[in-house]
């Protein structure tokens, strides 16, 4: 590894990959460092919105490419105790994407790591932990280990790109404020038995919320709020919850997938300590269900690359703006997803039946564009 190199990436999952191919682009020497020795064969993360495959198609059509691999939904049924709710229609939310793509995150993963090394074959490096990092004022100095050695590197930038737990936004001295909210959810992967093909499906009912979403290869995804958190989670505990709660009876033989997760919400006062940036879930925590995170990490990485080069090439205020923009839309995406978490309560007695109600009126009303646009992340 070499030892300079003008923009340092820590963290080689979606948002540092595409950051750096952001940069490679634009000509920038850039370096991603990963922890991890390959890319993860679990994928929690498998929504791609509109915005993000808009991005993507900037880079040689990638938005298409990924489209070809995934899953195209464009539409979601609301269900509750009474029946059919209502749909909603992501037909008017992009002229060229206007539905979410379901694809899990290793495969979108996976192409953004060959984009990169087909740019610039040496911009990635895995197997390798920062371990300490300095920002003398002129340039950042990271220590890096890997390989059975420490080595120094130097950059001009740091992006802090390495997860909600981030050694480099601790190593900076930048807090992480936030909580944990009460709901907990059980999210497995399993053989698609349903009729509802390319649908999402939302059911709403007195034990709380169950989501579901189709993915490549016959799989569909499932997610139930669940009353606690489950420490030792087994797939039978989750079919249960479907059946009582949908009426669909779903094979636990069959799990590929099964994680228990509670829903945290933190965002970094700031995104930007001397020489070093945030980007991702190193920034921001908002709700995983439907990938919101890993798409406004994408966003930060959009809006952060052009800044960059503009620092590099001795713009000394290109940098000013990005904090506070990214940080306005991902408390925006933070307020969306306490919304979806709280129409996914349990439904008890009149305040249940009257959030049916208003489920119902505002899926049939001219609202619904409106909660097609929140849902797909327009505006982020």
């Amino acid at each position: 590894m070499r030892d300079a190199c003008e923009v340092a990436v820590v963290g080689g999952g979606p948002v540092g990959l595409y950051l750096g191919l952001l940069l490679a682009r634009a000509g920038v020497d850039v370096r991603v460092l990963e922890r991890r020795a390959a890319v993860s064969p679990h994928s929690r993360a498998v929504g791609l919105h509109p915005p993000a495959l808009e991005a993507f198609d900037e880079l040689d059509g990638l938005g298409h490419t990924l489209a070809q691999q995934g899953v195209r939904i464009r539409r979601g049924v609301v269900r509750g105790p009474s029946g059919t709710l209502g749909e909603l229609s992501f037909a008017g939310t992009s002229a060229t994407h206007p539905y979410v793509l379901a694809l899990p995150q290793r495969q979108t993963e996976t192409a953004l790591k060959h984009a990169l090394c087909a740019r610039n074959p040496d911009a990635l490096t895995r197997g390798v932990e920062v371990t300490a990092l300095v920002d003398h004022g002129v340039e950042a100095q990271l220590t890096v280990q890997g390989e059975g050695r420490t080595q120094q590197l130097h950059a001009r930038y740091v992006v802090a790109a390495d997860g909600r737990r981030s050694a480099v936004r601790e190593a900076a001295g930048l807090p992480f404020p936030g909580h944990t909210y009460p709901m907990t959810y059980l999210m497995g992967d399993f053989p698609d038995t349903t009729a509802y093909g390319t649908d999402a499906a939302i059911t709403l009912s007195a034990g709380g919320v169950v989501e579901s979403f189709p993915l490549p290869g016959g799989l569909r995804r499932w997610v139930a709020q669940t009353p606690a958190l489950v420490a030792q989670p087994q797939a039978h505990q989750l079919t249960r919850l479907l059946a009582d709660r949908t009426g669909l009876h779903v094979p636990d033989g069959e799990c590929t997938m099964l994680s228990a997760f509670e829903v945290r919400r933190h965002l970094a006062p700031r995104f930007r300590a001397g020489r070093v940036l945030l980007a991702g879930d190193a920034a921001h925590e908002v709700s995983p269900i439907g990938g919101q995170g890993m798409n406004l990490g994408w966003l930060d990485a959009r809006d952060l690359a052009p800044r960059l080069v503009a620092a590099l090439q001795g713009d000394s205020r290109a940098l000013d703006g990005y904090g506070p923009a990214r940080r306005h839309s991902a408390a925006r995406a933070a307020r969306q997803a306490e919304l979806n978490m709280w129409l996914g309560r349990p439904l008890h007695g009149a305040e249940g039946r009257w959030r049916e109600r208003m489920m119902t009126g505002l899926l049939a009303s001219p609202a619904s564009s409106l909660l097609a646009r929140a849902f797909t992340m327009r505006g982020l």
